[in-house]
């Protein structure tokens, strides 16, 4: 998410190309790599949060895809695109997965167009729009792609954050999953103050004061009102890397991290 109208600004930092950067990519400035590298000097775990992170949206995708047979994802917040992005983990299972990606930064469109393609017998398409207007992207991505008159995996990964006021973000969410049909997904996570607030708090306000675009960590139990009215898929909200791991993770992959992440069913 960027601020309305934003265009290609290589003098300020972004959160998807810093993301990038702490997940080992190279779609940054030196501007990105700066403020990451003042970031993870005061909170090292962050790399270890991205990383989980990215694990979490591979486990919960593959589940719905395997397991629930989700057919459709709505993912909004893409960032800079990466290894296993939701279309590749969704179609690795379901060749005719239909993904649509939203986010309106003038770099992740370049890139996205370029390298967010999937398979012939699915659908892979990208819309240029803001977390701010549910409505808009709601309709977007049934006019393009989607048929929302299909159960749909939402996902909404480290962006709510992005939304100063936990009400608005609620009711965002609530937008989003209201113009979605009976047997939808929700899929999120956000940073959590919890196991190392105070470190992870100061890294925060570093961000906040070089970005346009700042971030606000929130305690579970504000991030549990995403879920509101949604039936949660066990194990519940609870630090990524123990959503579900992978019997064979071991040390950073089981660690708790300050970022917690859900899954949940509308009735």
């Amino acid at each position: 998410m960027t601020d309305p109208g934003a265009k290609l600004d290589t003098s300020i930092p972004h959160s998807a190309r810093v993301w990038n950067y702490w997940l080992g990519g190279k779609d940054n400035f030196e501007v990105d790599r700066a403020v990451g590298d003042q970031f993870s000097g005061l909170y090292p775990d962050i790399t270890v949060v991205a990383r989980s992170s990215r694990a979490f949206l591979k486990r919960a995708v593959t589940f719905l895809a395997r397991e629930v047979g989700i057919r459709q994802f709505l993912d909004i917040g893409t960032g800079m695109p990466t290894a296993e992005n939701t279309h590749q983990v969704a179609q690795a299972v379901a060749p005719d997965a239909r993904i649509v990606y939203v986010d309106n930064d003038p770099l992740v469109l370049v890139h996205a167009r370029a390298l967010l393609t999937g398979t012939g017998e699915g659908a892979t398409e990208y819309i240029d729009a803001d977390l701010r207007d549910p409505a808009a992207i709601l309709e977007a991505a049934g006019r393009t792609t989607l048929d929302l008159t299909e159960p749909t995996g939402l996902i909404l990964m480290n962006i709510l954050g992005h939304v100063p006021q936990l009400d608005e973000a609620v009711s965002i969410v609530r937008h989003l999953m209201g113009g979605l049909p009976s047997g939808s997904y929700l899929v999120t996570a956000d940073g959590t103050n919890v196991l190392d607030g105070p470190a992870f708090e100061e890294a925060i306000g570093v961000w906040n004061a070089n970005a346009p675009l700042s971030y606000h960590l929130r305690r579970p139990e504000e991030l549990a009102r995403f879920l509101d009215g949604l039936e949660v898929v066990d194990p519940g909200l609870v630090p990524c890397n123990t959503w579900r791991p992978s019997p064979d993770a071991t040390g950073d992959d089981r660690r708790e991290v300050d970022e917690f992440g859900a899954l949940a069913r509308k009735p």
